[in-house]
């Protein structure tokens, strides 16, 4: 892991926790249980992490 990545706090690219996040309300069925409310906000972390990491690279 490099350490731009490690201070972005993503190793993966918004995309591919964007999927993720897809994925996870396909499966609720719109409805989140608490257990996917906390994985969802996790997520939600993790992509905002990996929109700023990729902002500043494009800079």
């Amino acid at each position: 892991m490099s350490p731009e990545s490690e201070a972005r706090g993503s190793v993966r690219s918004a995309a591919e926790v964007n999927e993720q996040i897809r994925a996870l309300w396909l499966r609720a069925g719109g409805s989140l249980s608490p257990e996917e409310r906390a994985e969802y906000e996790l997520l939600v972390v993790e992509w905002a992490a990996a929109v700023r990491g990729e902002v500043v690279e494009a800079a």
